[in-house]
């Protein structure tokens, strides 16, 4: 579990810092449209303010028993994250370049949670 929060640590840090410093063009990239004004923008950055914390949530108990109620709770964001994105794509028509990367990202995190779980599962039977 230790790599997996890493990564995800990693990946959810630095979209929130770009979500911060230029709101615009990652919205631009994810989404195929600019933010609507100062709200948009706003929203935006607060929005990359939450995923730094889910990078410090990640990044703290990787070394530690506590990191299987943080991958489950992951597990339920990267999916949650993957299923709305896929709704604006086909809902709301939306598109921008990084969307479809994002969608497969944010997937592969999910099904590698879902395997590191289950995987810990097992583990502890054994034990």
């Amino acid at each position: 579990m230790k790599l997996l929060l890493t990564v995800t640590a990693v990946f959810e840090a630095l979209t929130g810092i770009g979500l911060i410093v230029f709101p615009s063009m990652v919205i631009s990239l994810l989404i195929g449209t600019l933010p609507d004004g100062a709200v948009a923008a706003t929203l935006a950055m607060i929005a990359g303010a939450a995923l730094i914390s889910l990078a410090i949530a990640c990044w703290l108990p990787r070394n530690n028993a506590t990191a299987t109620g943080i991958v489950k709770a992951m597990l339920f964001y990267n999916f949650a994250v993957a299923a709305l994105l896929l709704y604006a794509s086909v809902g709301y028509k939306l598109s921008g370049a990084g969307l479809w990367p994002v969608v497969l990202l944010h997937s592969g995190l999910a099904v590698w949670c879902f395997i590191a779980l289950r995987q810990h599962k097992e583990t502890t039977k054994i034990i």
